[in-house]
């Protein structure tokens, strides 16, 4: 495959997965093995994918703040938690073989897809707009931040579970949070893959220029009736990219 083609097909991959993160999330179960089938070692795909991830939560908090949701003390004291396990984590990453990172990659993806499948339970928000704050969350966000600097993928599914059933905060600040919470330790997370050689700066930017041109399209025709069909098309892809990554065909 050439190199244009690599380009245009990671550009598409990054549009879609732009527009599924704004409706459905999961967006990183399409780029990330999508950088490894095009020949990427693990950890340079990895690497890679993070220059999307950076710039696309980036302009979540940005528009967060033009529509005035925005609670950047709290965002900030639940992303500092984060720090120390997403550098740890990003240190790991870099660390483990190629085979052993698409085999942990390919069992996170199918356990994705459960969480996908299986329905949410309706939580009763807090009535103070911060939520309730304990010991539970404040591990929480160091675990999620480890996971994070690790392998990225369906992070945003842990992070809306630990906001929204540990500290009961209604799903818009939830999602508020969670892109200022991934923005933020995505920074060490990237330049620590940086330092360590483990970036494709051509990949990684055509794919980020998807990625955000995905985003504002997902949020300008976000639909909710049709996020079960988002869904459903996602659960497809990603079983593809598991075969793929396992070599079972």
């Amino acid at each position: 495959m050439s190199d244009l083609n690599q380009l245009f097909i990671l550009f598409l991959v990054g549009i879609a997965a732009g527009f599924i993160n704004v409706n459905a999330g999961g967006g990183s179960t399409l780029t990330l093995p999508m950088l490894i089938l095009l020949g990427l070692d693990a950890s340079v795909a990895n690497g890679t994918n993070r220059i999307g991830i950076l710039l696309q939560n980036l302009s979540a908090v940005s528009s967060f703040k033009r529509e005035h949701y925005s609670r950047f003390k709290l965002s900030f004291k639940l992303a500092l938690i984060t720090l120390p396990g997403a550098i740890i984590g990003a240190f790991f990453s870099i660390s483990i073989s190629n085979k052993a990172f698409q085999i942990i990659l390919a069992l996170i993806m199918i356990g994705v897809i459960i969480t996908m499948i299986i329905p949410k339970k309706t939580i009763e928000v807090s009535l103070n707009s911060d939520g309730e704050q304990s010991w539970k969350v404040y591990l929480a966000m160091f675990g999620i931040g480890f996971y994070g600097g690790f392998i990225q993928v369906g992070v945003g599914f842990l992070l809306m579970a630990a906001l929204h059933h540990l500290m009961k905060v209604s799903l818009i600040h939830v999602n508020m949070h969670k892109v200022f919470i991934i923005f933020f330790y995505t920074i060490p997370a990237l330049i620590i893959f940086i330092l360590s050689d483990n970036v494709n700066w051509v990949l990684g930017i055509s794919l980020a220029a998807g990625t955000m041109i995905g985003a504002w399209w997902g949020a300008k025709f976000s639909v909710k009736k049709g996020e079960k069909y988002i869904k459903a098309i996602l659960i497809v892809a990603i079983l593809i990219m598991v075969v793929k990554l396992l070599k079972i065909f």
